[in-house]
């Protein structure tokens, strides 16, 4: 067994986890961080593709955005169609900010090498078992790896590793509320070898489903389709897939080669408290939006924002108030990103028959949208991400 110490342990090495330990690193804090998975798994696992304006100021700050500004596409606005007609939400003109298109897969890529050449140590293939003592001076975390039994002391423990992680089943159950929304339809989501060929997003509402025309590069599209929880992949041929994309987008695409496809269900999910003792969740582990708002990632890099400040203020002043107010700093900006991905989750995907009272009131949504100026501001200072001193 070996017993390995450091400031800060950190369980997952996804983006709030890697930025979390760049973070304390640049404050002169020092973390180890572990995670279950190989790295080749967590460099090529498919994720979201959009960075507020927030999250690549961030990652300027801590230097880990040269490929990101070379690759990720810069992006002033987006679209919103529904049965065909369509208004521009314009990022640059309500807000001064814009949004960047950058696959999670290769932020990860370019935060696990920074942390490497900067000789933060992840263990990989490491998997804990227990988060101990968290409500003491003194936590640790058991883990395995290569079949031995490890512990690593820490004086903070940081649970960045989803939802299905330690972290949130180690918090106690009195300790927070849970709320969540299934939605009645999942996104059957692809990504294909072809130029796109749009400029900007379209978010589409369709008479037969919600349609989303995303990219990830100059040469990969993401596109995804509404679709029944039910729907089985296998229903969905290559050949379906574009014609129905046509259909519900109202425009010609490039058919490249389709090289991932999956069907994802929706879902809003989050608890109202993130932390006990020296516990304290981020990203996933404390909240799940659904893709429609473009805020997985965002949030996390929020998130770890806010706990980075309160450690380093414990260590460098011997304050604790930042700390303490974690979780009521998080869950205000939480309440507004779940209110925006709801709302555009609702304004966009089909729930209701053509002619219904819910269907007309969505597209006096719309028609709304098309007129008001504040609408489209309201949408846009959403989208882009408000800035971290508004929730301060």
């Amino acid at each position: 067994m070996k017993n390995i110490k450091t400031q800060v342990g950190i369980i997952g090495a996804g983006p709030a986890g890697l930025t979390l330990a760049l973070m304390l690193q640049k404050e002169g804090i020092s973390s180890i961080i572990i995670e279950n998975r190989s790295r080749e798994y967590v460099e090529n696992r498919i994720r979201a593709g959009l960075l507020e304006h927030n999250t690549v100021e961030v990652f300027d700050k801590l230097g880990v955005s040269e490929r990101l500004h070379r690759e990720g596409l810069v992006h002033h606005g987006c679209y919103i169609a529904y049965n065909g007609v369509t208004q521009r939400i314009d990022f640059q003109k309500h807000t001064q900010r814009e949004v960047t298109i950058y696959g999670q897969q290769e932020v990860v890529k370019d935060l696990i090498k920074v942390c490497f050449d900067r000789k933060i140590e992840i263990v990989f293939e490491a998997d804990a078992t227990e988060i101990n003592d968290f409500m003491t001076e003194k936590p640790s975390i058991s883990f395995t790896h290569s079949g031995e039994n490890n512990t690593l002391n820490c004086d903070f423990v940081a649970g960045t590793d989803g939802f299905h992680g330690i972290g949130r089943k180690t918090l106690p159950k009195e300790s927070y509320n849970e709320f969540k929304i299934e939605y009645p339809f999942s996104w059957l989501g692809i990504l294909a070898y072809s130029k796109p060929s749009y400029d900007e997003l379209i978010y589409a509402f369709h008479h037969e489903g919600f349609a989303l025309a995303s990219m990830r590069s100059e040469k990969v599209c993401r596109l995804y389709l509404q679709v029944p929880n039910d729907e089985k992949i296998e229903n969905w041929s290559d050949e379906k897939v574009w014609a129905e994309l046509e259909n519900r987008l109202g425009i010609a695409l490039n058919k490249g080669e389709i090289f991932e496809k999956s069907i994802t269900p929706m879902r809003s999910f989050m608890i109202d408290n993130m932390q006990a003792g020296r516990l304290f969740l981020a990203g996933d582990a404390a909240h799940i939006v659904p893709p429609t708002g473009a805020k997985g990632l965002n949030l996390a890099v929020a998130d770890v924002r806010n706990l980075a400040k309160g450690i380093t203020d414990f260590y460098k002043n011997n304050n604790e108030e930042l700390l303490d107010n974690y979780s009521k700093k998080c869950v205000a900006r939480v309440w507004r990103v779940q209110d925006f991905s709801n709302f555009m989750t609702y304004l966009c995907h089909k729930q209701a028959e053509s002619g219904s009272f819910e269907q007309l009131l969505q597209k006096s949504k719309f028609d709304y949208l098309r007129i008001s100026e504040a609408y489209q501001k309201t949408i846009a200072e959403n989208y882009v991400g408000l800035p971290f001193e508004a929730f301060e």
